[in-house]
């Protein structure tokens, strides 16, 4: 969908991906950015996304780190794939405490804003225009997140695999879709074991949706 013209007062407009898997909540949300006459603002799934960068060159990619593909682990690694010559787009995540997890991702992905999906649109709009500037902005209620994401002691590749079981993948489909062979998997599921305590896979899955880690 294409984004409403105009800009403030000259102000020049900030071109703004918005990416989520909720049509109705990513239709809604971005007609509200509409509203705002310096935000130019596009929407589109995860599953569309890194095309529609290629072709959009916006300035702020805004992503929810929840995805319906890829058995729910959002590709922000996509994200930054740009034609030769031309700046990636600032990366802000709209993010919630209780999945760590995903936090760390997004912080290993390189995201300047974290704006917290329980919190007022107003927020996230305040954050498009600080990340537009090469700027950090983070919602204080997220601190217990990242808190708990610092201290999650597996891996951001043991986290894939884990989060791949999760959702019921075989060892061949977690081989096929990390791009791994089938004994890199069991390794991996055997270090996932150890490191929180685990007996076994479904033990792991269960202390980790504990945690909030999946």
């Amino acid at each position: 969908m294409e984004p409403a013209n105009g800009n403030a007062r000259g102000r020049a407009v900030i071109r703004v991906l918005l990416v989520h898997d909720e049509c109705l909540v990513r239709s809604v949300l971005a007609e509200w950015l509409r509203r705002e006459p310096d935000l130019g603002v596009y929407d589109t799934p995860w599953r569309s996304a890194p095309g529609r960068l290629r072709s959009l060159l916006p300035d702020v990619c805004a992503a929810d780190l929840e995805c319906a593909d890829s058995y729910g682990l959002a590709p922000l690694g996509e994200l930054g794939a740009r034609p030769a010559g031309t700046p990636s787009p600032r990366l802000l995540v709209l993010a919630s405490a209780n999945r760590p997890g995903l936090l760390k991702r997004a912080v290993e992905a390189g995201a300047l804003g974290y704006v917290d999906k329980e919190g007022s649109p107003e927020h996230l709009v305040r954050g498009i225009r600080r990340v537009a500037e090469g700027k950090r902005f983070v919602d204080d209620s997220l601190g217990f997140g990242f808190l708990k994401a610092a201290e999650m002691p597996l891996t951001r590749r043991e986290l894939s695999v884990l989060s791949l079981a999760a959702e019921g993948a075989s060892v061949a489909e977690i081989a096929g879709s990390l791009h791994l062979s089938h004994g890199t998997v069991r390794n991996y599921m055997a270090a996932i074991n150890r490191k929180t305590g685990a007996r076994n896979r479904v033990d792991a899955i269960r202390i980790s949706q504990g945690e909030g880690w999946l």
